[in-house]
């Protein structure tokens, strides 16, 4: 049986950690955060879970009644790094291409399908092998994380706010700069759609955006077939729906390979650094014609994730901005 980590904060402010296994959750007794317990497993050499169930199961946690954090953070969010890939699942290249083919009066295949098409022939390579590099976009730090539950705020600047539901790699980097995988999340790669259409030189700025967590962590392998759904809800009523699918039965790049062309650089390699790593999806309702308003609440959710991730969209206000010269 499959077992995830939780973060939560409980009513009376205090931290703590739980081990979510057939439906019931548990508090892992003097853990108050998952990046605390990953520190104590590499020292002592030994998984997540077998951390936790040396330090002891304690107390049922009513999830209801405690509030669910994302499930990996650091006391200093510049420690954090989101990043992602795209054009990484089997028919993503369908919904970009139609973005910037819109914008574009030259027949011959984007950028996109090029990329889509290099990762098809070369995204799964031979054991001992390398293979192709995928597309890579910065996102931010840890103040950019979001939990379920918590809004997606997009900023005033915007030209639009829509989802990307994804898996996303958690990663913390050893003492000797090893990238160590602690699981999997279920994610919002939260974007800017239209801005990302505009040029797709515009691609950096439409990622600047915040990205939500769902609240487990998988420990373990990824199955090889994720299945789920990702829908908007307006007023209460499903507005779009669509199958989501994950997964290295559904992608066009092993995770591994995904994996490789993203620590390769030193500089993601730094110790005691957090990565948050998002993977890609074929599954947009932008390109469905679909735009979010504020209040559509974004919900995801697939096995083998017990939770699902909800979040409102919401606009932060508009600020002017000048710079100050000393």
């Amino acid at each position: 049986m499959g077992q995830s980590l939780l973060q939560f904060r409980a009513p009376d402010g205090r931290r703590g950690v739980a081990i979510l296994q057939g439906g019931e959750a548990r508090v892992v007794v003097g853990a108050d955060s998952v990046l605390n317990l990953a520190r104590r497993a590499l020292a002592a050499g030994d998984s997540l879970a077998e951390t936790a169930n040396r330090l002891g199961l304690g107390d049922t946690v009513d999830l209801d009644a405690v509030r669910l954090l994302p499930p990996v953070d650091h006391p200093d969010p510049a420690h954090l790094l989101l990043s992602g890939t795209g054009l990484t699942h089997l028919g993503s290249a369908e919904g970009r291409d139609k973005m910037h083919r819109a914008a574009a009066a030259d027949p011959a295949p984007t950028d996109s399908m090029r990329m889509f098409q290099m990762g098809v022939e070369g995204g799964k390579p031979a054991p001992g092998e390398t293979g192709v590099q995928p597309e890579w976009f910065y996102k931010g730090d840890g103040d950019a994380i979001v939990g379920t539950g918590e809004p997606l705020l997009s900023p005033a600047f915007a030209l639009d706010g829509s989802e990307e539901p994804e898996i996303a790699g958690l990663y913390l980097i050893d003492a000797d700069g090893t990238p160590v995988r602690l699981g999997f999340a279920l994610a919002n790669e939260f974007s800017d759609h239209v801005t990302e259409r505009g040029n797709y030189l515009w691609l950096a700025h439409s990622k600047l955006r915040p990205a939500a967590l769902g609240p487990e962590l998988w420990l373990g392998a990824l199955p090889a077939d994720v299945r789920g759904s990702s829908r908007i809800r307006r007023d209460g009523a499903v507005l779009w729906e669509k199958p989501f699918l994950s997964g290295e039965a559904n992608m066009s790049h092993t995770i591994e390979n995904l994996e490789r062309h993203h620590f390769k650089y030193p500089q993601f390699r730094r110790p005691g650094d957090l990565h948050v790593h998002f993977f890609g999806t074929a599954t947009l309702s932008f390109s469905d014609g679909v735009t979010a308003r504020p209040g559509d609440v974004f919900e995801i959710e697939a096995a083998p994730f017990t939770l699902p991730l909800r979040n409102p969209l919401a606009v932060a206000p508009a600020r002017d901005l000048s710079v100050k010269v000393l």
